[in-house]
């Protein structure tokens, strides 16, 4: 067996930033080579990694940059299981090295990302490693990349929360940083309408047709209810009816004549709703979802009074924004 030395110990601590005794322990499996050494940490690290695989990693780092021309940024977001890790700088600097390497090599995707190599090291085993050091499930979650004449990033403070924009113009630095700050507290899904999904469109349309439905039958109801005399909010969940039957603002007969009033208007209204009322209600509620989450479209935060499509236009009639992301922990 080799001699193990502190030393030893310490210069594999040093690569590696496992812990001291799980150093030593490598080294004494590896009959002090250092590099099987590290393989066997690593092999340490997947068994860990399959035994955490169902565990919760909510916590982490987001962060963005862009190139030095700023023709190219990402966002990134690297998770762990705890905020103690999350706000432990060594991690932090993990997270910055794999951007760092992202942006030099211009990936476009977390599959690319995650077969660069940091010194030697596919960033995929990288996090194995971490994962060995640290003792939590590690994962890279996500990754979005733009190109645009001209990109912005911004972190926002904590590193929870990431975003870049792409300009068609350059030469509005400040209008770049306060879309970024418009994608950050305002939280846009799309850039305009068209980049909704058809399936996401159909989805939101089905929601708001039923919603509506629902309030033209709830409203039906209600108006069943004032006029028999009951208060419907002391009708609206069989809860509310036993805590207001014993306080005494009902009785048990006005129970029993809500609930026929209930079912018996819930009935007809569902049978007799006006379909082309419903369908323009639900447009209607559509074109607030485009407004709300779309972008351009959205209310500038500065300036409520414009859209950002305006506030851009005001700034420079051609200037528009190409392309953004936005990345944040527990979205």
């Amino acid at each position: 067996m080799a001699n193990i030395t502190v030393q030893d110990i310490n210069n594999l601590r040093k690569r590696t930033g496992v812990g001291i005794m799980d150093c030593k322990k490598a080294l004494i499996e590896s009959d002090g080579d250092v590099e099987k050494a590290i393989e066997y940490l690593r092999e340490k690290g997947q068994k860990l990694a399959v035994k955490r695989a169902d565990r919760a990693a909510n916590e982490g780092v987001v962060l963005a940059k862009t190139t030095d021309d700023k023709t190219f940024g990402a966002v990134i977001m690297i998770n762990c299981e705890t905020d103690f890790v999350a706000n432990n700088k060594d991690f932090t600097a993990f997270v910055q090295s794999v951007i760092d390497a992202a942006i030099a090599a211009k990936a476009k995707t977390i599959e690319e990302v995650n077969q660069l190599t940091i010194d030697g090291t596919k960033v995929e085993t990288l996090i194995i490693d971490q994962l060995a050091k640290i003792g939590e499930k590690i994962t890279l979650s996500a990754y979005k990349a733009i190109e645009a004449p001209i990109v912005y990033s911004y972190i926002h403070p904590g590193n929870r929360t990431a975003c870049i924009v792409g300009l068609n113009k350059t030469g509005f630095d400040e209008v770049g940083k306060n879309i970024n700050f418009q994608i950050v507290s305002m939280k846009p899904e799309a850039l305009t309408k068209e980049d909704f999904s058809a399936e996401v469109v159909e989805n939101e349309m089905k929601v708001n047709i039923e919603k509506t439905k629902q309030e033209q039958v709830e409203k039906a109801v209600e108006a069943a209810l004032k006029k028999a005399g009951i208060n419907p909010a002391h009708v609206d969940s069989e809860e509310h009816m036993e805590s207001n039957m014993a306080k005494g603002w009902i009785t048990a007969e006005d129970i029993a004549k809500a609930k026929e009033i209930i079912a018996t208007v819930s009935e007809e209204k569902r049978a007799n709703l006006n379909e082309t009322m419903i369908q323009n209600i639900a447009k209607g509620r559509l074109e607030k979802f485009f407004k709300e989450n779309t972008l351009l479209s959205q209310e500038y935060f500065i300036d409520n009074k414009k859209s950002v499509a305006e506030y851009l236009k005001s700034e420079d009639a051609d200037l528009n924004v190409t392309a953004f992301a936005r990345l944040e922990l527990g979205a």
